[in-house]
């Protein structure tokens, strides 16, 4: 076995697990995960097979294909195969499952491996707070044809027993208020769910059943049409639809016990469902490449970091990466991820870059570490998004002049520029502001101050004084959800008085959609209609970053 493919293996292996480590007071008391092959990624072709959640917390699914299907149905003495005319319609029905049993920890923040400094900077500061976390290593180290995958980091979480997750709710809440701070969940399986399924045929007819397992592959290239996909989950466009798939199919348990419908699919393939749904499928080509290279990327860099009590890496909605299969592909975004095949973003020393974006950065990309904390990645530095030869106007340290100014930024040239995104405005009167913060505790707002901001003028810390106490939120993500999901943290803000003097309305006039590190889509498009190849471009936003063929 040549070394490419013993570095193929280990990569496959390595991004199946989640490593799970403490690195200071007693040890994490946390299990390994649950080893279920839908965690495991294989190799196929050259090129990691991603499992990719489509639907879960169904009773019944119903697939089929213009192809043959081949199904395997596991959890018997041996695995029995199904295989039927092209044009068969299969239904698949749990008739009996159990849950999980998931319990939780609560995660105030992460840092970045190789940043041991602020480790222990950020566990000093909360434990003089009052607060004691406890480090946990999530992600891996993996090589791959003579590069490296390096996506681990810190997950710090409060030094308690893990608890089912319903229970840690008031607590959250409570850091939310003393704190400003808005916490998330690190979830661990402590028993596997289990589901048993009966196939059927579109007649009702019984074929077989299956526990736990049971695989669809088409016999030739035909791709797998799977009935009624639910998307949009938890926003206003939330609905279900008929979609067509690439690669194959995997039918387990959820953590609740329904039924999950995976679709096992190549990374290329997986991005050619994904990209057009990230960028508009009739922008410049050049800026369709810079989006392929930096989607292939995030998808390297999320693996085994998320969805970790789920039988899936990653899902397709906005949480890890918009994915509607064969049905959301375009010829244009196709073309793009075919000729940057395995191509990524590395730094000097080699490493995988973490190639994040945003939709519009607003005239002015930013640190990586104002967003999210941490040590500073020299990838991701905030820069201005101005086209060569044309006028930079104000620097966002004059944030009034820079959100005024007519500068030549690539984000407002672009031909398909939308100006409510690069510039915009939000109006609150002063009791549903009130309400927006009611969770803070600070009573009727009379003050709103940013105490600090990043290089773009995105806001990093806000204070905020009321009738009951001032708080101080924390965070570019926590800062936009507490009203209402602003567009970005790069505001300034005026508030309005009646005419006695209270607070009437308060405005935040803003610029950019998203939190601006990295690649700034709609930038790198106006940068492609100006002349600059993908390479050009993916230089720009990611500084000292060089393109570089994985596979």
């Amino acid at each position: 076995m040549n070394v490419s493919s013993v570095c193929m293996r280990l990569f496959a292996l390595a991004l199946g697990v989640v490593s799970v480590t403490a690195l200071a007071g007693p040890p994490v008391d946390l299990p390994p995960p649950v080893d279920r092959s839908a965690k495991q990624l294989e190799f196929k072709g050259g090129q990691p097979v991603v499992p990719v959640r489509l639907m879960e917390g169904n009773a019944e699914v119903a697939f089929g294909s213009k192809g043959r299907l081949r199904l395997t149905l596991h959890g018997g003495e041996a695995p029995k195969l199904l295989q039927a005319p092209a044009g068969t319609t299969f239904r698949v029905r749990a008739s009996a499952g159990k849950a999980a049993a998931v319990v939780a920890r609560i995660q105030l923040m992460e840092v970045p491996f190789k940043d041991k400094d602020g480790l222990a900077a950020a566990l000093a500061d909360w434990a003089g707070k009052g607060v004691s976390l406890k480090p946990v290593t999530l992600g891996g180290v993996f090589g791959i044809a003579g590069k490296v995958v390096d996506n681990r980091r810190y997950a710090l979480v409060v030094d308690q027993p893990a608890q089912p997750p319903e229970k840690l709710a008031a607590q959250q809440a409570q850091l939310l208020t003393q704190h400003g701070v808005r916490s998330t969940l690190l979830e661990e399986v402590r028993s596997p769910p289990s589901v048993t399924m009966e196939v059927l045929d579109e007649a009702g007819k019984p074929l077989g059943s299956a526990v736990d397992r049971l695989s669809v592959e088409p016999a030739d290239t035909s791709p797998i049409d799977v009935r009624r996909v639910e998307f949009g989950v938890g926003y206003d466009f939330h609905n279900f639809e008929d979609r067509s798939y690439r690669g194959a199919l995997l039918l387990t348990a959820d953590a609740k016990g329904k039924l999950a419908v995976l679709n096992q699919v190549p990374l290329e393939a997986l991005l050619k469902g994904l990209v057009p749904s990230e960028i508009f499928a009739k922008a410049h080509p050049e800026a369709l490449k810079a989006q392929a290279v930096t989607a292939r990327g995030e998808v390297l860099a999320k693996v085994g970091l998320k969805h970790l009590a789920d039988p899936y890496l990653l899902c397709t909605e906005q949480h890890c990466a918009v994915y509607k299969g064969l049905s959301g592909e375009a010829a244009s975004t196709n073309a793009a991820v075919d000729a940057t095949v395995g191509e990524a973003l590395f730094d000097d020393d080699g490493k995988l870059v973490d190639s994040v974006y945003s939709a519009v950065c607003g005239g002015h990309t930013e640190h990586n570490e104002i967003v999210w904390g941490g040590v500073p990645n020299p990838a991701l530095r905030g820069k201005p998004d101005l086209l060569p030869g044309h006028r930079s106007g104000p620097q966002p340290t004059d944030l009034h002049g820079f959100l005024t100014a007519d500068a030549g930024h690539a984000c407002k040239l672009s031909s398909l520029t939308q100006q409510s995104k690069y510039h915009w405005e939000k109006r609150f009167s002063s009791e549903e502001l009130d309400k927006k913060v009611a969770s803070l505790g600070v009573g009727k707002v009379f003050a709103m101050q940013a105490t600090e901001r990043g290089v773009s003028g995105r806001v990093r810390l806000l204070t905020i004084s009321g009738s009951e106490q001032a708080t101080t939120v924390r965070g570019e993500l926590t800062i936009r959800r507490l009203f209402g999901n602003l567009n970005s943290a790069l505001f300034e803000l005026r508030l309005e008085k009646d005419a006695k003097g209270r607070p009437a309305t308060w405005i935040f006039t803003g610029a950019g959609w998203g939190h601006g590190v990295g690649l700034c889509q709609t930038g790198a498009i106006g940068r492609a209609e100006a002349g600059q190849s993908y390479r050009e471009i993916l230089g720009h936003y990611f500084t000292g970053a060089s393109v570089a063929r994985l596979y």
